[in-house]
């Protein structure tokens, strides 16, 4: 019998498929379910609604996130950091497509929409995820700036080009057929290496 973290997983899984080729108004529990073969009883043990369910997609495409850039070189100096992080995003974009886009493009359209107060709570905590995770980049951008790396530059303004960069790959990116790890690795270097040019001093560059 599988268990119940992995059966929730797969859940997850079919509905950021869902939500990413239908989007959020399209995507039934029915859907979701008939990709699954389950019923929908198995589906709301784990989730209370659609609406659960996109909000914990969102989650884990943040906590991926934060993963990916918590364990990017932390310990190396701020431009081979930011290099390391802006990466590790990218090839998470790329693995885990579905979760990266519900995240990118569904926010903001589910924000429009009227939500209950439980819905609302859950928006204030993906926000705030959100949020943390910039605050990642700001940091190692302040830290580099202070040590002469980097421009003199606002970290937290220059820190939303970055984001959109980066977070645009979630837009444009089709995997194709037969493309290895190293592909998607080539096209994280080129991505990397944009990010960190636009703030290296021109005589570093």
């Amino acid at each position: 019998m599988e268990s119940l973290p992995s059966r929730r997983e797969e859940i997850l899984d079919a509905a950021a498929e869902a939500f990413m080729t239908l989007g959020f108004a399209a995507t039934s529990i029915d859907s979701i379910c008939a990709a699954l073969g389950l019923t929908k009883g198995s589906v709301y043990y784990h989730f209370r609604s659609k609406s659960d369910l996109f909000f914990a997609v969102h989650r884990r495409a943040m906590e991926r996130t934060r993963v990916a850039l918590t364990g990017a070189a932390p310990d190396a100096p701020p431009a081979e950091r930011l290099h390391a992080m802006a990466f590790a995003h990218a090839m998470l974009i790329m693995e885990h497509l579905p979760d990266l886009r519900v995240a990118a493009l569904g926010l903001e359209m589910h924000l429009m929409v009227r939500t209950t107060a439980a819905e609302r709570a859950d928006l204030e905590e993906l926000v705030a995820l959100r949020d943390a995770n910039e605050r990642l980049y700001v940091a190692v951008i302040e830290e580099g700036v202070a040590r002469g790396v980097f421009r003199k530059v606002d970290p937290r303004l220059a820190s939303k080009p970055l984001l959109g960069a980066l977070n645009w790959t979630s837009r444009w990116y089709q995997p194709r057929p037969r493309q290895r790890r190293a592909d998607r690795a080539a096209i994280a270097t080129e991505l990397a290496d944009f990010v960190l040019g636009g703030l290296l001093h021109r005589s570093t560059c």
